[in-house]
Parts: structure tokens; sequence; C-alpha cells
């Protein structure tokens, strides 16, 4: 639009200036980064900034951005750590090397916006190449992942963090009595219920490692990603809008990290705000947990009820574990341990606050004897071996994921397995009895005990796990 006209219809009232040259948009343009929030106002102010947080982070989750926006980058990879292209890119969107979305919603979208994807709605994910810029689906160069539902994840996040503390909690005592004893001290790791391995603290400090199990050497759970290697949904975030959408981030691209305010070189500075990351937090952690499926004919609910009892005898709940129990609703953002490249507490004066607790399907979850909120998630945030010899189907990825083996994954959270078909980290299992076969490594004594069942047990099983549904 020629500037002398864009003067005009400003001033003749047609569309508002808000404050700044990216919003002062006409009512039908076609951007998707329009409105911002300003992340010390909502943490310091008197008012619920949940609110304002989620109307704003829905807009953007279904946006479908436009070059205008920053999406592309011409000059920049899909790196986690910011990094330039060796040569500049082609195309604009890819499959392979990415971007390869223009909206959230584009790919987390069944049942409905937030949930998972089809198989047409993969990913590739080239992380074990920093610097990658090559358009290749060879199972060598990257690895190919189904999309996830993000229904219930600022609850998995809570678990994450109280996990996290009471885990290191549990290191400081052990390095306290080394040093005191002068002796060493090897501890158990476990909290709310799930084993982590064992842990040596020695009298000069140093800590033995080497039999922890399902979880990194620094004792920071990181629940999301199939590998279990984003601790936060802004960490999350933050590297999908660059990945998926070569939108860059102030707080991970600006002049702060990288001396450059438009590191992809499109001619878009600082692409997405701090307080546009915030809004799409939230609307992602307030998201509702996935339910029981309701009004089951009376056949169904018969069979759910003996499948929720095999499920356990036959030991699938060990990992995928009914509930877990959560102390505090209270959703701090960011949280007290992302790590740099992300928004962190000593970036900020003070965190924007979110009470989940106040939210009506959160209420409604049930509470155990000690009034902590059931997190009715099936799983356990845990890593595990899930292939052998046997059984290689869910480890045929050739490359790790930050140093997370190939064939180790998080137990997936099984509370909306009802309506989230496809199964399995690409995709490519079609029905639940398939999924549940092809475990193997640590799992493989409960899928024989599976496999063991009379068919209508074994279909029992999958009327259970068909009643868990994400609300449509």
């Amino acid at each position: 639009m020629k500037p002398r006209l864009a003067a005009l219809i400003l001033v003749a009232g047609i569309w508002p200036a808000q404050g700044s040259a990216a919003d002062a948009v006409p009512p039908w343009s076609e951007r998707g980064i329009t409105g911002d929030l300003d992340f010390d106002t909502l943490a310091n102010g008197d008012a619920d900034p949940l609110p304002e947080l989620v109307e704003l982070g829905e807009k953007l989750f279904k946006a479908k951005f436009v070059t205008e926006d920053g999406a592309g980058r011409p000059e920049a990879t899909q790196a986690i750590v910011p990094t330039k292209r060796r040569r500049p890119s082609a195309l604009a969107f890819q499959r392979m090397a990415g971007p390869d979305a223009n909206s959230c919603a584009s790919c987390h979208n069944e049942p409905g916006i937030g949930g998972a994807g089809a198989f047409t709605a993969n990913v590739f994910v080239s992380e074990g190449f920093e610097s990658a810029d090559f358009d290749s689906i060879d199972p060598q160069f990257s690895n190919e992942r189904g999309t996830v539902a993000l229904q219930g994840s600022g609850l998995i996040e809570l678990l994450g963090r109280e996990m996290t503390a009471d885990l290191r909690a549990q290191r400081h005592a052990a390095l306290k009595q080394a040093r005191e004893t002068k002796e060493p001290v090897t501890v158990s790791l476990e909290t709310k219920g799930v084993a982590f391995g064992k842990l040596t603290a020695e009298p000069d400090g140093s800590l033995d490692v080497s039999r922890l199990e399902g979880i990194d050497d620094d004792l920071t759970l990181r629940p999301f990603g199939q590998k279990g290697v984003f601790s936060s949904l802004r960490q999350f975030t933050v590297n999908a809008m660059n990945d998926h959408h070569g939108i860059q981030p102030q707080e991970r691209f600006g002049k702060a990290w990288t001396g450059t305010d438009d590191f992809d070189g499109d001619g878009v500075k600082d692409e997405m705000s701090i307080g546009q990351i915030s809004a799409l937090v939230a609307w992602q952690a307030t998201r509702p947990a996935p339910e029981r499926k309701a009004d089951l004919p009376a056949a169904w609910q018969e069979a759910a009820v003996q499948g929720e009892r095999l499920f356990s005898e036959i030991g699938c709940a060990e990992c995928h574990r009914p509930a877990l129990p959560l102390e505090s609703l209270r959703f701090e953002d960011p949280s007290p341990f992302e790590g740099a490249g992300t928004l962190r507490r000593a970036d900020v004066a003070q965190p924007i606050v979110l009470d989940l607790g106040e939210l009506d399907w959160v209420k409604a979850l049930p509470k155990d004897d000690k009034g902590r909120v059931l997190v009715p998630l099936f799983g356990d945030l845990k890593r595990h071996k899930i292939t052998d010899a046997v059984r290689e189907t869910l480890g045929n990825e050739l490359l790790s994921q930050r140093f997370v083996a190939r064939d180790v994954f998080m137990t997936s959270e099984l509370w909306g397995v009802g309506n989230t078909a496809p199964y399995g980290h690409r995709g490519d299992l079609t029905t639940l009895n398939e999924v549940i076969e092809a475990h193997g490594g640590e799992a493989a004594e409960t899928t024989k005990a599976y496999s063991a069942l009379e068919e209508t047990d074994r279909q029992s099983v999958i009327a259970f796990l068909r009643s868990l549904e994400i609300p449509e």
C-alpha cells in the first residue's frame, strides 16, 4: 500500500492505529500476528491475566502466518541454536527441513483444535544436524514423527516441575550427607511413585549418575516431545515457531542472543514477542484434559470395565499409570527450569501467574486423601527402551535426538488415545492392537501377556482404551 493512501485511511478512521506499525493493520488484513500483550504489565497487574492471554493465544494458534508476519526463514535453519544457512533456501516451505506449516492448527486439529494430527501432518526432525539445510526424508538425516495432542499439557508441565524439584532435593540431601559423613551415599530416586534409578554422591561433591533411568543427568524431567526432550511449553513453542513456521521469537533470535533483530534476513524484525509467546503458552496450558467417553452402550461399558482391570493385571499400568498426584495448580510463566534461549526467571522481575485451579474442568478432576489433584494421564513421564530384536517397529529411527537413544521414548500418555489414531511415533500403526503388539524392550513381558489373552479379553482392553477420549 502506498504511504499516502495508508495515512489517509488511518486518519479517516477506517482502521485504528494500535500503537505500532505492526498493529496498524486493516480489519481485512491477511496478517496472522496482530495484537500483543506486555509481559511485565500482565505479571505485575492486579487483574487475572488468563482471559487476555488465552484469547490472544487461541488467535495465534489458529492464525495462518504470512510473509509479512515473518513466515519462512531464508537465512536461518531449523536448528535450536540460532544457525545461519550456508546458502539461501530456494523454497519458502518444504516438508523435509521445514518450515512445513503456516498454522499451528493445521497439524494439531484432531479431533479438534489443539489435538493430534493425521499421518499427513507428520514432521521431520533433523536435530542431529545443527546446520541442516538440505531436502531429504532419508532416515539417515531425519526422523519422521506424528503430531501429538496438547490437551491437558498445562497439568503435564506442572507434574514435570514438581518431579524435577523433588528429584533435585533428593540429590541435594545425598550430597549434604556425603559431605558430612565423608562417605559415598547412594540413593534410589523416586517421585510420585515413579522410580528413576540410583545416584551416588561422593564426599568431594561429585556424582555418579551412571545408574539413572529414564531421565537426563541433570535430573530435569522433560515431559514434552515423543523423546521427552522439552521441559516446558514455552521451550516447545519457541522451537516450533522457528522450526515449523519460520517465525523467530525475539527471546531466542533477537539482539540479546544474536546481535540482530532480523536473524533470518527476511526484512521482518522481532517476529514474535515475549508477550505473544506467553499467550500461546497460556492457551496450550489451559486445554482441557481428555475424559472418559460418556453414554457408552451397555456392552461397551461392561467390556471397558473388564479391560481396565486386565490393563493393570498384565502390567500396562506399570508405565501407563492411571494417575499422578499434583500438589499445586499455580502455573508460573516462565518455568523455574527454563534454559538458555528461552525466557528465564532471571530475565523478568516476576513471572506471570496462572491459577489453573480456577478452571472448571480442573475442579472436576478427582483428588486423593491429601487433597492433591489426580491427573489421569495414563503415563509416568519417564523414558523407556521399547524395542528389542524381536519387536523393533517402535525403534526404527536411525538418529538419536538430544542424546536420547533411538530406541528410547517417553511413555505416551493414553488419556486421549481413543480418538487420536493413528499410533506409534511415526503414526504408521493403524490400530491399538497393532501398537500394543509392537511394544518390546522393557514392555516385552507385558506384550507377551497381552498376546496370551483370549480374543474377548484383548478386545476388552481395546474397549477400555477406546473409552479414553479428547472431547470434540
